[in-house]
Parts: structure tokens; C-alpha cells; sequence
């Protein structure tokens, strides 16, 4: 009875005891659940943080395609409209070349419009003198002879006809 008056083994009771309701009341249950539950939920948040970082590194890898695309697009836009502006001025040199020649050619032709006017002028001119003086000249020497009323009217038309 020795053992009943020893502090340790009433320690060693009580402990038991103590563990004993409290496995009794199912506290450790009530505790490893309360354990298992947040354990549960730092898994949840541990999965769903994986599946943000899953999304956010496709959603990267999306913009990043997006981006290639877009940077062939403008390119290939960029390309194109080089290649038009080129069009465009090879189509202004080719309309220019026409237009400089198309005035070229009507300048040409108002000139030999104008020196054939020209010519025609000066033999106009020429006849209408010729005319006046073979009129003076015939009449010089008709005034001194005889006059026949003939070869004065002849004379009067020559200068009408030669014109």
C-alpha cells in the first residue's frame, strides 16, 4: 500500500483518468477532426492556388501568341502598305510621264498649228503684194498706151483672184 501514498502514482491516475474522459468525451475525435478540417481547407486553398497559377501562366501564354499575332499583323500591314505606297508612286510616275508627254504634243501642235498659220500668213501677204504690184506695174505701162477697157478690168481682177 505504498504504492497508494506515493504523489507520483496518483500523478500517473489522474493522468490516466484525465486522458481517459477526455477519449471518454471524444476530444481527441472533436481535435483531429478540427485538425483534419483545416488541414482539408489549406489543401482547398493550396488547390485552387494552383489552378490560379495554372490559369494565370495560361492566360501568359495566350498574351504572349496574342502578341506574336499581333506583331506578324502589323508587320505584314506595315509590308502592305509599303508595297502600296510603292504601287502608288510608280502609277503617279507613270500618269506624270503622260501628262508631260500629252502637253508636249499639244505644245507641238499649236506650234506647227501656229507656223503653218504663220506660212499662210506670209503668203497672203506675198500674193497680196505680187498682186498689187503687177497691178502697178500694168497699169505703169498701160497708162501710157491706149486704153483698153478689157485689159483694165483683167487688171482690177488680178488682185482679187491671186488672193
Amino acid at each position: 500500500m505504498d504504492l497508494l501514498q506515493n504523489a507520483e502514482v496518483w500523478v500517473t491516475i489522474g493522468l490516466l483518468i484525465f486522458i481517459g474522459a477526455l477519449i471518454w468525451a471524444k476530444v481527441p475525435g472533436m481535435a483531429m477532426k478540427a485538425l483534419d478540417d483545416r488541414g482539408a481547407k489549406i489543401k482547398a486553398e493550396l488547390d485552387e492556388a494552383v489552378r490560379l497559377r495554372e490559369e494565370a501562366g495560361a492566360l501568359l501564354e495566350s498574351l504572349k501568341a496574342q502578341r506574336i499575332e499581333t506583331e506578324k499583323l502589323a508587320a505584314e500591314m506595315l509590308a502592305n502598305a509599303e508595297a502600296e505606297a510603292d504601287r502608288l508612286r510608280a502609277e503617279a510616275a507613270v500618269k506624270l510621264e503622260e501628262t508631260i508627254k500629252r502637253r508636249q504634243d499639244m505644245a507641238e501642235r499649236k506650234i506647227a498649228i501656229a507656223e503653218s498659220q504663220a506660212a499662210a500668213d506670209v503668203k497672203a501677204a506675198a500674193a497680196d503684194l505680187a498682186a498689187q504690184l503687177a497691178e502697178a506695174v500694168l497699169t505703169a505701162r498701160l497708162t501710157g498706151l491706149k486704153a483698153d477697157p478689157l485689159i483694165d478690168a483683167a487688171v482690177e481682177q488680178i488682185g482679187t483672184k491671186l488672193q
